[in-house]
């Protein structure tokens, strides 16, 4: 049985392993691809589409507890490098 998690950006229940979990390390939102990473993680799909609707609806704060708008570059620079291969 697989974990399930919520997508912070489309609110749909998925699969972990069909997600991704983003941190926020040094101010940046990164991959956790192990899932390991200490604090508080908030789950994508990794999808440009729910990409920009979290960052447009402005969930990764929320969701991860921190004040200030973390930047999503590293986060996008990844997904776009992801789905090119």
């Amino acid at each position: 049985m697989d974990a399930v998690r919520t997508c912070v950006a489309c609110r749909t229940r998925a699969s972990r392993t069909s997600l991704l979990r983003v941190v926020v390390r040094d101010g940046q939102l990164c991959v956790d691809d192990r899932a390991v990473l200490p604090g508080r993680g908030a789950w994508v799909h990794p999808t440009t589409e729910c990409l920009k609707l979290a960052v447009t609806r402005g969930v990764f704060p929320r969701a991860l507890r921190v004040s200030g708008k973390p930047d999503a570059g590293p986060l996008e620079n990844r997904l776009k490098t992801h789905m090119d291969n």
